[in-house]
């Protein structure tokens, strides 16, 4: 598996290394907004009411790709079901099972709030586009 810092040095400043978590972040700008993903739906050929069987390929492929890096890394997917568990305990926890050494401690997947997009279809206006709007996914924790 090729490193992020190898793919992508020739758009990194400085490489900062600790034994916490790293959180990745960014957007598609595109597609990260409602009007911009319904453009993109349509110019795709694809049926703004079938959004959702669109992007259900993407979701297992996070899936598996979750389930791949656990298998590999011999690390458990522990899916928290309460809000009130705090996950840094839980790391905690392992790291001192384990020891401190560096790499992957353990994955934790929650349902947590997201932004989402819903099919609609005004009648008033006969025009069809997704919506935004807001609803639990599935998030991974490494």
């Amino acid at each position: 598996m090729e490193l992020l810092t190898q793919r992508y040095k020739d758009k990194i400043s400085f490489e900062l290394e600790c034994y916490d978590r790293l959180i990745l972040t960014g957007t598609l700008p595109e597609i990260s907004y409602g009007q911009g993903m319904t453009t993109y739906l349509n110019r795709n050929g694809i049926r703004i009411f079938d959004y959702a069987r669109f992007a259900e390929p993407f979701k297992e492929m996070i899936r598996e790709n979750a389930n791949r890096i656990a298998t590999e890394q011999s690390v458990n997917i522990e899916f928290i079901r309460k809000a009130a568990i705090r996950k840094e305990q839980i790391i905690a926890d392992k790291i001192r099972q384990r020891g401190t050494h560096p790499g992957l401690v353990h994955i934790i997947s929650t349902m947590e709030l997201c932004h989402t997009y819903q099919p609609w279809h005004d009648k008033l206006r006969g025009r069809t586009f997704l919506k935004p709007g807001q609803s639990k996914c599935l998030h991974y924790s490494g």
